[in-house]
């Protein structure tokens, strides 16, 4: 079973950085897009940023220049770093990704989320 397990939230002040890592375990024959996505209380999920395995990025527009999204393929790790982060940025930030879990199976797999506090 292949599973997506994100690490790196924490609380954190306005201002500061963070990084995440989301990494991918189990059979995998490949793995396509990845992306983070976030929730705040009371918000819809959305979009951070994506990036193929050829590694074009994708960022939502009030995380450009802020944020930088990139990946390991070796490792099977896609991470997010985080700087000037703001209140606003509080939310559970989740990693996901299309991967090949058989030959020509392509399943998109979702982590469990870690949560980021921005606050003083």
């Amino acid at each position: 079973q292949v599973q997506l397990v994100e690490s790196g939230g924490g609380l954190v002040q306005p201002g500061g950085s963070l990084r995440l890592s989301c990494a991918a375990s189990g059979t995998i024959f490949s793995i396509n897009a990845m992306g983070w996505w976030r929730q705040a209380p009371g918000k819809q999920r959305e979009l951070v940023a994506s990036i193929t395995s050829g590694g074009l990025t994708n960022y939502a527009d009030s995380m450009k220049g802020r944020f930088t999204i990139s990946r390991d393929n070796a490792k099977n790790t896609v991470y997010l770093q985080m700087n000037s982060l703001k209140p606003e940025d509080t939310a559970v930030y989740y990693c996901n990704g299309y991967i090949e879990t058989e030959k020509s199976l392509w399943l998109e797999i979702w982590g469990h989320g870690t949560l980021v506090n921005v606050s003083s």
